[in-house]
């Protein structure tokens, strides 16, 4: 009996979490993940710009990486709008049409 009751006591044969407790713990391991938006300097918001001009003005195939707080998204496609007054960029991918958020993009290359 007293082996049994080693380290943890009763605990040590009995453990079990519940369902609500694991979903939080998942939570929250989720969130020390997530990271912070790097910042830009001038001259790599320049590249940015250019990029997507190019990509509008001559119809040409554009590579962007999204932010997105747990990974980096690239996306290719031709931009086919500019909204500067949303902030956005309206992309024709292979197969639909996106829009995305000029501050939320981390690089271009055309």
């Amino acid at each position: 009996m007293v082996q049994r009751l080693g380290e943890n006591g009763y605990y040590e044969s009995s453990r079990m979490i519940m369902p609500e407790h694991r979903e939080a713990f998942l939570a929250q391991e989720r969130e020390q993940q997530r990271r912070g938006k790097p910042v830009l300097d001038e001259q790599a918001i320049e590249e940015i710009v250019r990029a997507l001009a190019d990509s509008y003005n001559q119809k040409l195939k554009v590579d962007l990486v999204v932010f997105n707080p747990f990974y980096d998204e690239p996306v290719s496609g031709v931009v086919i709008g500019i909204n500067q007054s949303r902030g956005k960029v309206n992309l024709l991918l292979e197969d639909d049409e996106r829009e995305i958020s000029i501050t939320e993009i981390i690089s271009a290359n055309v």
